[in-house]
């Protein structure tokens, strides 16, 4: 298969899946703008490469450093401004050149993370935000990709706004919850199990794969709003494949394994 077909087959499997997940807010100007991404960067959505947020396109981490890949990148250096660093603070600030050729300049982006600019759900990861941030700025510059990365989002990394509203009592964390009235994430996510009879264990696996994460709770609030509409379009469309879906993640049996 020819490169020109391999892009229009992914042009094609992007729009489909565009339309499954963020249907309700895709205009005919999002899907241009995704075909023209598609054929420039080779973004995926099914290899969560690519996602719509607030209503525009972002790149993840994961598209950038497949990207590079694609392109032949020689290497990438990354080192911390220690200058700017300050450990005690959990502040870190880091410096990372890309090289698209062994003989080629470096294309250099700055990244920095402190406990005021990142997601409480990632409190404590200040050190690789920072550096994923400069990476990602980075190969954005080195391949000119002009749409700004899901990690460097301020939303990603925003504490969560001051609620009126009293703390739940399960525990849950303040970031799903909402000021403006609309139910929190955790709800939303609940419904949607309860309405369509989903194995809630076999959803948070699911959602996590989704978000590539280790665990749903580490995932920012924007993928798991992604997961969501990801989720609701799947269970509308075909519940059946949806649920063959979720048992692919299914623990294998002790009778299984034996």
């Amino acid at each position: 298969m020819s490169k020109n077909s391999n892009y229009r087959h992914l042009v094609a499997s992007n729009r489909k899946l565009a339309k499954q997940a963020w249907g309700d807010v895709l205009d005919l100007q999002k899907v241009r703008s995704l075909s023209e991404i598609t054929r420039h960067f080779g973004f995926s959505i099914a290899m969560r490469e690519i996602l719509l947020l607030q209503g525009g396109w972002y790149v993840t981490h994961a598209g950038l450093v497949r990207l590079a890949k694609r392109r032949h990148c020689a290497g990438i250096d990354v080192e911390a401004v220690s200058e700017f660093c300050d450990p005690i603070a959990a502040r870190w600030s880091f410096k990372a050149t890309v090289y698209k050729s062994k003989n080629g300049r470096g294309f250099v982006g700055h990244g920095d993370a402190d406990p005021s600019n990142v997601s409480s759900m990632v409190r404590g990861a200040e050190l690789r935000i920072a550096e994923t941030r400069a990476v990602n700025r980075a190969l954005r510059k080195a391949y000119g990709i002009g749409l700004c990365s899901v990690e460097e989002l301020g939303a990603f990394s925003s504490q969560p706004r001051p609620s009126t509203t009293p703390s739940p009592s399960n525990g849950s964390h303040p970031s799903n919850g909402s000021g403006n009235g609309q139910p929190r994430l955790r709800d939303q996510l609940c419904l949607l199990i309860r309405q369509y009879n989903l194995d809630a264990n076999l959803v948070k696996a699911y959602a996590a794969d989704f978000c590539g994460t280790a665990t749903l709770s580490g995932a920012s609030r924007e993928l798991v709003e992604s997961f969501i509409s990801h989720l609701a379009a799947a269970a509308k469309q075909n519940r059946d494949a949806l649920v063959c879906k979720l048992n692919s993640y299914a623990q294998p049996t002790v009778e299984a394994r034996s």
